[in-house]
């Protein structure tokens, strides 16, 4: 894609961002209201940078890309605000990535399948593991329905990296929080969908990221 059609790209994507803002407000439980232009402003930006990121990358198709960037950006921002990753977003992602795979890349499609199967039941496991160990819940199956959806897009390889990055960035996150004065015991929660998406995002654009293995 030349240097023009990157542009509308950006463009386009920092539109559609922006669209996004108030879908955001009504999946984060706050109803249908008048966009507000300060968040649409936030959106429209995010949207912009991310599409731009893709855009100086080697890899998928650019306007596929921005896509999955809009997609990530909403869920992140859901999950901030509410500790809950809607299924209303997360399930057709993983059929998407499925389908995505069986078009650019059949020969590795079980691949894919692999990757959404073990996404989801390694999370879930985890999270079935911790909350009859702890009597609460850690994680909640949104993030495992996330992880299933790297998974489908990415192939069951990328899954490692998708998962350290996430842990990192919020632990991260936390202590960043603690840093700037934000008190933080061990029962508070910590949305994890931000930082799966930001794995699933760097691992999208550069490929499986290994760490240490």
């Amino acid at each position: 894609m030349g240097a023009g059609g990157e542009g509308w790209a950006v463009a386009a994507t920092a539109v559609a961002a922006a669209l996004l803002a108030p879908v955001v407000d009504r999946l984060a439980g706050g109803g249908w209201r008048r966009p507000r232009p300060a968040a649409m402003a936030a959106f429209a930006l995010a949207g912009a940078l991310l599409a731009g990121w893709a855009a100086a990358t080697l890899g998928a198709p650019l306007w596929l890309s921005c896509a999955l960037a809009l997609v990530l950006l909403a869920l992140a921002e859901v999950d901030r605000r509410t500790l809950a990753l809607p299924d209303l977003v997360t399930l057709p992602l993983v059929a998407a990535g499925l389908a995505v795979a069986a078009a650019l890349a059949p020969a590795r499609w079980t691949d894919h399948v692999t990757g959404a199967l073990a996404g989801f039941a390694a999370l879930a496991a985890i999270g079935w593991g911790y909350a009859r160990l702890r009597g609460r819940e850690g994680l909640g199956l949104g993030d495992a329905k996330l992880l299933a959806a790297a998974g489908a897009w990415l192939g069951w390889q990328a899954l490692p990296g998708v998962v350290t990055i996430a842990a990192a960035g919020a632990l991260l996150a936390a202590l960043a929080g603690r840093a700037f004065g934000r008190p933080l015991s061990a029962t508070d929660p910590v949305p994890f969908g931000p930082t799966l998406a930001l794995g699933f995002w760097l691992s999208w654009l550069y490929g499986p990221i290994t760490i240490g293995w």
